[in-house]
């Protein structure tokens, strides 16, 4: 390996350096900037392509961690590796393990910051709940992880490494000698529905996923990756193209009035403008359908009057609607609807020719559940009063 180039601000900018050390991450870089990386660091430009899909392989096909362990590279090189490059994901702080099998990881970033990743165990697959921010800044009135302000976006590294550390502790990397297809797939799902609007961070999650979904690497379908959205309309056909993964959007009111003290966000892009965007995407991204999620909120939203409207706004649109009994939270202004009314709700969507399934809760004894994240960055609880005013509830 000749000396090295000097490395540029751009390399510098997408693979960030962590803390004391001038060595440089390589996870959650995509192959373009692998292979820059690699070219700054030394690697000679005609060898430069075939680095990266070794390099590749070994950190998302087979979970190594160490460049010595990397036995198809010459000594030397993997030696100078070492020196200039690191292979590091974020760090499981605790590990919950509810009643019913799901895991919550607490997980702590670069400085200091914590997010919360869940992982689902059913009979037909393993789903992976993973954040993208620190906070979230939408403040939707439902939704714990709503009452802890924005602290920043995750890293495309800090991204990919919660599915990462979710194969670590499951033991879900290939066995050596054995061919990654012929493993078991626990985690056979990615959702991006923990922390955070994922496209507030469209870059970083669409770089993220992006590795998910390579080939070469970790190998999930497009198709087994959902990102979910409140609904930043100029955002979601640019998912379409760039991402193509499926979409769910949080939907949860038929009247822009509800709505707007539900998702504040939707002061912004009302739901006529909302719909036109979803009613666009699936020809652009190929997909089948889109999720609506609805919370079911008693006396809020749940009404048999709000099941005909929602039948009638989704019209024309390939659609699902997964009913969610609300998941208290301490200080929640909210209730969960009757169990006779959820389903009474489900049986007009259900007559209108829509999936209607509810879902049911999980993780609920480990705070895991749908809407219950909110990580030790922030751990202060507002009143039920100051949550309900600030959602315009008081009004």
């Amino acid at each position: 390996m000749p000396a090295s180039a000097p490395i540029t601000q751009d390399v510098v900018t997408i693979a960030r350096k962590l803390p004391e050390t001038d060595r440089i991450n390589l996870v959650g870089l995509t192959r373009p900037q692998l292979r820059e990386a690699l070219i700054a660091g030394g690697t000679p430009e005609n060898k430069a392509k075939m680095r990266v899909d070794q390099i590749w392989q070994w950190i998302y096909q087979k979970g190594v961690r160490e460049f010595d362990a990397m036995t198809n590279l010459g000594k030397t090189y993997r030696a100078e590796l070492a020196e200039r490059f690191t292979i590091e994901i974020p760090e499981v702080v605790s590990r919950q393990v509810s009643a019913d099998g799901t895991r919550k990881y607490l997980v702590r970033i670069a400085g200091g910051h914590e997010v919360e990743t869940v992982y689902i165990p059913e009979a037909d697959r393993g789903t992976l709940c993973i954040s993208s921010q620190v906070g979230c800044t939408l403040t939707c009135s439902f939704c714990h992880t709503g009452t802890q302000k924005l602290v920043r976006n995750l890293t495309a590294g800090e991204i990919v490494g919660q599915v990462m550390l979710a194969r670590d502790d499951l033991g879900e990397w290939p066995e050596p000698g054995r061919n990654p297809k012929d493993e078991t797939r626990l985690i056979s799902n990615v959702v991006l529905m923990g922390m955070g609007e994922p496209l507030y961070n469209f870059e970083s999650v669409r770089d993220a996923m992006r590795i998910v979904m390579d080939g070469e690497g970790i190998s999930l379908s497009r198709r087994r990756i959902t990102l979910s959205t409140s609904g930043i309309v100029p955002e979601i056909a640019r998912t379409a193209e760039e991402i193509g993964c499926m979409l769910a959007v949080s939907f949860h009111a038929t009247t822009d009035e509800v709505r707007d003290k539900l998702v504040p966000i939707n002061r912004k892009y009302k739901i006529a403008e909302l719909l036109d965007a979803l009613r666009a995407y699936p020809k652009l991204s190929n997909s089948e359908r889109i999720t609506f999620e609805y919370v079911m909120l008693k006396d809020v939203n749940d009404t048999d009057a709000d099941a005909r409207r929602l039948v009638k706004l989704i019209q024309g649109i390939p659609a699902k609607i997964n009913l969610i009994p609300f998941n208290e939270w301490p200080g929640a202004p909210y209730e969960r609807s009757d169990w006779e009314r959820i389903e009474s709700f489900a049986d007009i969507i259900y007559k209108a020719g829509y999936a209607s399934p509810i879902r049911t809760p999980r993780g609920e004894d480990i705070m895991a559940a749908c809407g219950q994240l909110k990580s030790a960055t922030d751990r202060a609880r507002k009143t039920r009063a100051e949550i309900a005013a600030e959602a315009g509830l008081n009004t």
